[in-house]
């Protein structure tokens, strides 16, 4: 059951950091405006951050206090933190995002990955779950964390709330701790249409809410997360040895981009703006993404939330073998050899190797340059703009080609 790592970052197909949208002019005056701060940001973030972090949960329904709240330079610093905490046993979904399995194994746990349901990605079957959790301790083992993620990066779903609710009663039964990922919960294409319930709303003594802002509030190169603990046992111990760890790490936030995390996390207008706008882009990028390779034949689920979908090209299997595809890591060869880009297998993401997956990304679709970023930002129907619609039209003939079309 334990998976083998995936290459690090800046090997060919693996999912590393991809362009992000142009960065607010407000947001890059606020990181200008904090150069010349001397005063270093305290470890696990200042009282000013951390306040802000609750008033941002706050607004989502979700209590908090900043007692109980960690800010880190990223999500990894704090998830490495959060598993040298505790002994045990990670769960993980299969497929999840590709940097949880190998923080896991860096601190010294065994992954394991669970089997998502058929209707989404990012939470594991309630029945799958049960199972691995009981082959683990048959096993001499001890589960102790399940790392999951409602709205999901790696496959571009929203987990329904009764499905999130059989699998919390799973890991409450089982005592296990529950890390939730909810990074995307604002980067749902339809936030009216699609609900979000996150975890901590239906076991809130056991979970720990991981928020990436690079990437959502942020820009992806001006790494800030923020994670926030129960006050419940084990919520307070799990803290302080967080703490200890980041602060081996010397994984402090640099002044300035604490300076502006706090600014986006207030969410003035310009923030509530851009995070509508970026929604609305993925939301028609994606969808046109699907509706191409679906016309080959492919399978995906639809896109819900961010700028990713995963793409199942098992009903190909016979087209692609003739072709030399027998796997996730050929598929992922060549198509990122036609597309001239990296498209990563599901083999980086925790999946089956033999199953034919990939996760595909909208954002390449938007070129190099901020120009083209900002035109489709503000366009009713970014598709149609001349340059993503040769990309699309690039992306289906790839998928044609490899089904004989």
């Amino acid at each position: 059951m334990q998976q083998g790592s995936p290459p690090p970052p800046g090997v060919p197909g693996f999912p590393g950091p991809e362009p992000s949208l142009p960065v607010l002019p407000e947001l890059a005056g606020r990181l200008a405006a904090e150069a010349g701060r001397a005063v270093p940001e305290p470890l696990g973030g200042g009282a000013d951050l951390r306040a802000a972090a609750c008033a941002y949960w706050a607004r989502r329904g979700l209590a908090a206090d900043p007692a109980d709240v960690v800010a880190a330079p990223g999500p990894q610093p704090l998830l490495l933190a959060l598993f040298a905490s505790a002994g045990g046993e990670v769960l993980l979904t299969r497929p999840c995002a590709a940097w949880y399995a190998p923080l896991a194994r860096l601190a010294g746990r065994l992954a394991y990955h669970v089997p998502v349901p058929a209707e989404c990605g990012g939470v594991p079957d309630p029945f799958a779950l049960l199972e691995t959790v009981g082959r683990i301790r048959a096993e001499g083992g001890r589960p102790r964390f399940l790392v999951l993620s409602v709205a999901d990066d790696t496959t571009g779903t929203v987990a329904p709330p009764e499905t999130l609710h059989e699998v919390c009663e799973a890991a409450a039964g089982e005592g296990l701790t529950v890390v939730s990922d909810e990074t995307w919960r604002d980067g749902r294409h339809d936030p009216h249409g699609t609900v979000f319930v996150g975890p901590a709303e239906m076991y809130p003594d056991r979970v720990v809410v991981l928020t990436d802002l690079a990437g959502s509030l942020t820009p992806s190169s001006w790494p800030a997360a923020v994670a926030l603990f129960p006050r419940a046992a084990p919520g307070p111990v799990l803290r302080a040895r967080a703490l200890s760890v980041l602060a081996a790490l010397r994984a402090e936030l640099p002044p300035p981009v604490a300076g502006a995390a706090r600014w986006a996390l207030g969410e003035p207008a310009p923030v509530r703006e851009r995070t509508a706008a970026a929604a609305r882009l993925y939301a028609a990028l994606t969808g046109a993404v699907r509706e191409r390779i679906t016309a080959a034949g492919a399978l995906a689920r639809p896109p819900r939330t961010g700028p990713h979908l995963y793409a199942d090209l098992g009903e190909l299997r016979g087209a692609l073998a003739r072709r030399g595809v027998a796997d996730s890591v050929d598929l992922e060869d060549r198509l990122t050899a036609a597309l001239g880009r990296p498209v990563p297998g599901g083999h980086r993401f925790g999946d089956d190797p033999d199953a034919l997956r990939v996760r595909l990304s909208a954002l390449p679709l938007l070129g190099a340059g901020d120009d083209l970023r900002r035109r489709a930002l503000d366009d009713p129907d970014p598709p149609a703009l001349p340059d993503v619609a040769r990309a699309l039209d690039a992306l289906g003939a790839a998928f044609a080609e490899l089904a004989g079309g």
